[in-house]
């Protein structure tokens, strides 16, 4: 859709398409912005012809002679401002993507202005385009980016909310995922579970480091500043993220490797055969032209393929320069915060492993390493997961948070939901053998990686479905398990689907799946469900969706105001 709009609508490599202007101005809104930006760099607006864009609330200067696209929500102030923008003759003529329908009422408004504007000629295109989603990845999406804190967990769980409240997000959650759905031009059965928002309802990457400031601080008028970098991963051209994104810590660090070394020997071998021809000190363009005079030599000839993988050797030592300093960051954070240590020990707690003679109160109070927040999320694990407490046991945890520096307002928050809703967590199944990720952690422990990995030794994963990954794998290949005997079903195919029967009609299994998680999502569970895709037999097909995509501090930080 977003390729087709930047084509003013003619169908990608037509004949037709050379009739239209090459060149165009891209207007957006804040909406727009996010939409567009996880899925084009500049580079990539310039190839498809967008040589400028620019907000629509900036000052704008004419550029009479060429065409505009507007990539916005059809709000008053938006359509106002397009109407300025057709009276002031900004530019040669005009294509309206609407990210959402527009109303009648506001596209009269648009009509009626154009008209006093004396421009009507110039609107070549009207389309509502529904985009009002943000996609991140082929897989993973998000209503928007902006004022996602009122489709937030705090928002819906809130004792302040007020039914109209719930209403708008109701309203906005099911405006997004049609958009989905017309964007993919599907109209699926539709699952969820009985008596809450889900169910209700049916009525974009960049990574930053901050460089450890012990060894990196820098002084700036009696001041120490921070250095902090910057990266951006994009899995159109850089292929060692599109691999490995979704992996664990230990095999990305050991593919680091691998490339490295692939890098080296690649380098090793032009500097040997320079050292054959008698060019070791040589600059690049003498090589060259030695090679153009004596084409006729083996050598030579194995010369001159090697120089002319020189740009793509220098292109990939980029890309691995920037991984290792982004895998050297995290793995100096897991060791300084004894993450390792932490995730062996919720890994076990989730699953109902034994932990042994490990004491969690004494983890708890050891003042090195971990931050308050690792040991509260620690501690809400064990609470939810681990043994019953006795008030004794609480009272002696809480005061060892307490004189750590934790805030426990969120942990009071999941106390009460506890006593409401009496859980019972099962244990999550995990394969009994050694997964294939802890042998390749052992094989980085025993060799003389660039990555020391001392003292992080227990971040091998075994493999295991969330539960969001079951409760998937049973709708999908109509299982019979506990965790969806409520859900209701909704076909669009009969007549009367209005009731929501819980009987699954569909008796074959699924191979595509739309997931989307009222209340906020996490990466973590995108990519669990990937993985599971991946290990089918008949590979499946799922999409990830969530009103709020969170990480495990975010959250933590709307428990607490719920708290």
């Amino acid at each position: 859709s977003i390729k087709l709009m930047m084509n003013m609508y003619q169908p990608i490599g037509s004949k037709t398409a050379s009739a239209e202007p090459n060149w165009k101005i891209l207007i957006y809104d804040r909406y727009g912005q996010d939409i567009i930006s996880p899925l084009l760099t500049v580079g990539g607006l310039r190839d498809l012809g967008v040589t400028l864009h620019l907000p629509l609330l900036s000052d704008r200067e004419a550029i009479p002679d060429v065409p505009a696209i507007y990539l916005v929500v059809p709000s008053s102030e938006n359509i106002d401002r397009i109407i300025q923008d057709c009276r002031n003759q900004l530019y040669d003529s005009y294509y309206l993507s609407f990210i959402s329908p527009i109303s009648r009422n506001r596209l009269e408004d648009l009509a009626m202005g154009t008209i006093q504007a004396n421009s009507v000629s110039q609107i070549s295109k009207v389309f509502d385009q529904y985009l009002n989603f943000i996609c991140l990845e082929d897989n993973l999406f998000i209503p928007r980016y902006h004022d996602v804190e009122m489709l937030s967990y705090l928002a819906l769980n809130s004792s302040d909310a007020k039914d109209t409240d719930i209403e708008v997000i109701r309203d906005i959650l099911v405006d997004s995922l049609f958009s989905v759905l017309a964007t993919l031009g599907i109209v699926p059965i539709i699952r969820c579970p009985r008596g809450n928002a889900a169910e209700m309802n049916m009525e974009l990457n960049r990574v930053d480091i901050q460089e450890n400031p012990i060894n990196k601080e820098i002084e700036i008028g009696g001041a120490n500043v921070q250095k902090s970098k910057s990266y951006d991963l994009n899995s159109d051209t850089d292929s060692f993220w599109n691999l490995q994104k979704g992996s664990p810590f230990p095999n990305v660090a050991e593919a680091i490797q691998v490339t490295l070394d692939e890098y080296r020997n690649s380098e090793d071998d032009i500097k040997r055969l320079k050292n054959t021809m008698g060019l070791e000190d040589e600059s690049l363009a003498v090589v060259s032209a030695a090679v153009e005079n004596s084409l006729a030599n083996d050598h030579a000839s194995k010369l001159s393929s090697a120089v002319s993988s020189l740009p793509e050797l220098l292109e990939k030592k980029k890309s691995i320069d920037m991984h290792t300093n982004i895998a050297t960051a995290l793995l100096e954070h897991i060791k300084n915060r004894k993450l390792d240590t932490y995730f062996e020990l919720e890994e076990k707690l989730m699953t109902k492993s034994s932990i042994g003679e490990i004491s969690i109160i004494d983890i708890l109070a050891d003042p090195t390493g971990a931050t308050p927040e690792d040991k509260l999320r620690l501690f809400i694990i064990y609470y939810i997961c681990g043994p019953p407490m006795t008030d004794a046991d609480l009272e002696k945890y809480t005061t060892t948070l307490r004189n750590a520096g934790v805030n426990l307002a969120s942990f009071d928050y999941v106390k009460k939901m506890k006593s409401f809703a009496k859980m019972t967590l099962k244990p999550i199944p995990a394969n009994d053998s050694k997964s294939s990720v802890g042998q390749v952690f052992s094989r980085i422990m025993k060799s003389g990686s660039k990555f020391v990995m001392e003292g992080v030794k227990n971040l091998a994963f075994k493999t295991k479905d969330l539960p969001v990954t079951r409760i998937v794998d049973a709708l999908m290949d109509s299982k019979l398990i506990s965790e969806i005997e409520d859900y209701r079903y909704f076909d669009p195919k009969l007549l009367r689907a209005s009731e929501g029967s819980s009987t699954p009609h569909a008796k074959s299994p699924f191979q595509e799946a739309i997931v989307f998680m009222v209340g906020g999502g996490n990466y973590v569970e995108y990519q669990n469900l990937i993985d599971y895709a991946k290990r089918q037999a008949v590979q499946k097909h799922i999409t990830y969706g969530c009103s709020e995509l969170m990480t495990a501090s975010h959250f933590l930080q709307q428990l607490e105001k719920l708290g």
